[in-house]
């Protein structure tokens, strides 16, 4: 790897505001810090891996293209910021994991998985190596008070280069008036607000302890299958992805004997203006989505196929489609924009308690292609944030040809290795489903 000149960074440079989704997750740290509260992805990389002094200084280099990485939050409670910190050192933020040969690669992602941060880090890099001479990985995790998953995306686009930014669809320009728009935004909150009070019936009996450890569960499909499933139906590569966890998790149920009579998937909503920082802080909102697990019933209380693939696609694609029209858009983006700190501290801790909602969904598109030096990007995982009292957190990421799915589970959960080998199997039922006759 060449030699890197790290960018100059000047500590007088101006604060950057925090969001009041940013300060709804540094408070709920504060109130609970037994919880993890980060996330991010790993990236697999095909070549010889650098040295850990070397990576340092690739990292130190591209920090000046990510001057906010560089920051603390400083100011109280109530109104921080996030300010250059004086004493910043790559050496705190960026580690290494060594595998004991092939067969230690799964203890040391798992090292790299629950590693905590440095002290005063909210975010940190972990290269992964030693299980073969010419593969490796980069683990980059983050507290998700300075960052949510496009803003992850858009750094790793940065760090690693290749592709452009997610594509983010913004409101039309012939927008109402601001009148409009501001009664349209709390109607809409007030809508949440009454969704967040709702108890789903019963939860799932998850009969097990959480151990504080998570684990990482992988597959992976191609994307245009994903594309064309969602597209034969006139949906998205997004609806197939959620209609085929409602697949795996009924098959799941099944197998760990854990019964699910009913799952809510929180799917986080991208709200980042194009005006708005793209690599740094939070933008987005969380909806709850009831996912079509198991058999569902008519009026008059007999069952029906309510598992059969076509028929969960057309339930999640009915439920997402409310979400893209243009004026719901439009009024998500200005309910994050305007919402006040206690309102959206409350709504983040409604929609993320297992009372209401069961599993983390999370999907982004990162980039068509990414490397670091010579070595290529091969796949990448994402990494969502699991809560205390959920099933799991699942991320799909799309990268070049493919389309990575990831569980994370607490070591405790049952059977939660046969997920993704399930999800992949639900893919291809929807597959056949959806083809033409």
């Amino acid at each position: 790897m060449p030699a890197f000149v790290p960018s100059p960074r000047s500590a007088s440079s101006p604060g950057h505001p925090t969001h009041a989704v940013d300060r709804a997750f540094l408070s709920m740290g504060r109130r609970h810090p037994d919880v993890r509260w980060d996330a991010g992805g790993i990236a697999y990389l095909s070549g010889p891996p650098p040295s850990l002094s070397d990576l340092r200084a690739y990292v130190e280099y591209r920090l000046g293209e990510l001057p906010l990485l560089t920051s603390r939050v400083e100011g109280g409670p109530r109104r921080p910021r996030w300010l250059p910190d004086p004493d910043f050192s790559v050496g705190r933020h960026v580690h290494e994991v060594v595998a004991e040969g092939p067969e230690g690669w799964d203890t040391a992602l798992h090292t790299a998985l629950n590693a905590p941060f440095g002290p005063g880090a909210y975010w940190g890099v972990w290269l992964i190596h030693g299980h073969a001479a010419d593969e490796y990985a980069v683990c980059h995790r983050f507290h998700h008070a300075c960052q949510d998953g496009s803003a992850a995306a858009a750094t790793f686009r940065t760090m690693l280069g290749g592709g452009e930014f997610s594509a983010r669809p913004a409101p039309g320009e012939d927008r109402p008036a601001l009148p409009r728009r501001v009664g349209r935004a709390a109607g809409l909150g007030a809508a949440f607000a009454a969704a967040a009070l709702a108890v789903r019936g019963r939860r799932p009996d998850v009969p097990f302890l959480p151990s504080g450890e998570r684990r990482l569960w992988r597959g992976r499909v191609a994307a245009d299958t994903l594309r064309g499933i969602g597209a034969a139906r006139g949906g998205s590569a997004h609806d197939a992805h959620l209609a085929a966890l409602a697949g795996a998790l009924s098959a799941w149920s099944d197998r760990s004997g854990v019964a699910l009579p009913r799952v809510t998937a929180l799917v986080p909503f991208e709200a980042r203006r194009p005006d708005e920082e793209q690599t740094w802080g939070n933008r987005c909102f969380a909806l709850p989505l009831e996912l079509p697990v198991g058999a569902s019933r008519t009026r008059g209380g007999a069952a029906r196929v309510g598992d059969s693939p076509r028929r969960r696609l057309d339930h999640v694609m009915a439920e997402t489609r409310k979400l893209r029209a243009p004026a719901r858009r439009q009024a998500i983006q200005d309910l994050v924009r305007w919402m006040p700190d206690r309102p959206t501290e409350w709504y983040l801790r409604r929609m993320l308690s297992p009372r209401v909602t069961d599993v983390m969904a999370t999907s982004m598109p990162i980039a068509d292609k990414a490397g670091l030096g010579e070595t290529p990007v091969t796949g990448v995982n994402l990494l969502p944030l699991l809560v205390p009292g959920h099933l799991f957190g699942v991320g799909l990421s799309f990268f070049g040809e493919w389309a990575d799915v990831s569980f994370v589970t607490d070591r405790a959960l049952p059977s939660g290795e046969l997920l993704p080998e399930l999800w992949e199997r639900a893919v291809g039922e929807l597959e056949d489903s959806t083809a033409p006759v």
